[in-house]
């Protein structure tokens, strides 16, 4: 099945009655559906763990003729079978989280007369396994839209990214404060390695990826000690991605996924970003606030932006995060100081390094290079063929591609400087 059969496929999950269910539960029982059509509006590369579409439809409320458009995250019908408990539990966690945990955190943001949390609207999902829909708000006419993913994001768009970050933090923090078992009965405790009963997949995976930016090193050369680190890394990958679920002081409600494809922004008539959409909470989870700060600071930044600013960004996220829990009364209780944010922030740089590897690649490349991930139907491991092919791709992309060597290498430069990977010829 190639690209264009495979999204025939997710289409033809959409159903009418599916359709008809979103648009009663957003505009009421007196809405009556007339017409629709499915519209993609997104590229190869920019869906991974479902595929994002969009319905347009038109309706008849109470006499006049109407039209709206929803988004639809749709399972990605890639047809890998050891992928397909990860992706039912993707979908379940992104509508819990609007269904459950958004109008808790939400409530209690309002009691403390703060604004909602930036994300999009949620109308309707269907979670049965292999056939899941999600129908979200179009943020499209609000002025929203994806910025480039190949380039990294400034001082100014990092900066709001953090803000909004800081305020989902907070907001659980306070929900945690008003109602110590609202986690109680969640999927917040499920992370990238117990996302499926024995997490083999995505360890295999991340394997496969630190493969890959161990061979990128050794073909620019002059990285061995970061070559060492890897290697170690590699061999204790279940034990940090468990180590990093565990209960810990600074545990909060995290996006997950926090990188350029899973952020919208809103500019002025300048062009200057001036709002930011969180989307995409599929992999969110309750663990260190630092694991979002590290995910996203080492994808979605260059180094040359990310280096010299990162004491002013981090700065901004604790500005943010504490002006919510001081709002909120929490007081000194959960304000977090200068020293405890670089402190955590750099216990985790571990993950930033992990999850440098786990992106570079769909970050950089040509949407008609990015490798389709899809059963080969042939028996074959198609985890591994798919490795492969990202492996080879990428190692391309080191000489044909400018972005790749100082995007990759500056994640490695910046953590062998702040001593997580030994200096070459230290002890």
């Amino acid at each position: 099945m190639d690209y264009a059969e495979r999204i025939q496929a997710c289409h033809n999950l959409i159903t009418e009655e599916a359709v008809k269910e979103a648009l009663k539960a957003h505009k009421g029982g007196e809405a009556r559906l007339t017409s629709w059509q499915i519209k993609d509006f997104t590229s190869k590369g920019d869906n991974y763990a479902s595929v994002v579409s969009s319905v347009e439809l038109d309706f008849d409320l109470n006499g006049n003729d109407e039209s709206i458009t929803y988004i639809v995250k749709i399972n990605p019908c890639h047809g890998m079978e050891s992928f397909e408990e990860m992706t039912h539990t993707i979908f379940l966690k992104e509508a819990e989280f609007y269904v459950k945990l958004l109008p808790q955190l939400n409530g209690v943001l309002r009691e403390h007369e703060l604004s909602p949390l930036a994300v999009p609207e949620c109308h309707y999902g269907t979670l049965e396994k292999k056939k899941e829909l999600i129908f979200l708000e179009d943020l499209r006419p609000r002025g929203f839209k994806m910025f480039d993913r190949r380039r990294g994001l400034d001082v100014a768009h990092a900066s709001l990214v953090l803000k909004e970050l800081a305020r989902l933090h907070a907001a659980s923090l306070l929900l945690q404060k008003k109602d110590p078992e609202y986690s109680k009965d969640t999927l917040l405790h499920r992370g990238w390695i117990n996302m499926t009963e024995d997490g083999s997949a995505i360890i295999k995976m991340l394997e496969g990826v630190i493969d890959t930016g161990i061979l990128i090193m050794k073909k620019v050369g002059g990285y061995e000690s970061s070559i060492t680190w890897a290697e170690s890394t590699k061999s204790k990958l279940r034990e940090i991605f468990e180590k990093q679920m565990e209960p810990c002081k600074h545990q909060v409600i995290c996006h997950g996924d926090a990188w350029n494809n899973n952020l919208l922004f809103k500019y002025d008539e300048d062009g200057v970003p001036v709002e930011v959409m969180l989307i995409d909470l599929q992999v969110c989870r309750r663990e260190s606030f630092a694991v979002d700060l590290n995910y996203f600071l080492y994808t979605s930044l260059t180094g040359d932006v990310r280096k010299p600013n990162l004491d002013a960004l981090l700065e901004t996220y604790r500005g943010h995060f504490n002006g919510v829990v001081e709002a909120g009364g929490a007081g000194g209780e959960g304000r977090l100081s200068e020293v405890e944010v670089v402190q955590e922030f750099r216990r985790l740089n571990i993950l930033g390094a992990i999850f440098n590897m786990m992106i570079i690649g769909a970050l950089l490349m040509e949407p008609e290079d990015v490798p389709e991930f899809v059963a080969s139907g042939d028996g074959a491991d198609d985890l591994e063929r798919v490795l492969a092919d990202c492996r080879a791709k990428s190692l391309e992309m080191v000489d044909t591609n400018p972005l790749m060597r100082p995007r990759f290498l500056s994640v490695f430069d910046e953590l062998t400087e702040a001593g997580l990977i030994p200096a070459s010829g230290a002890p």
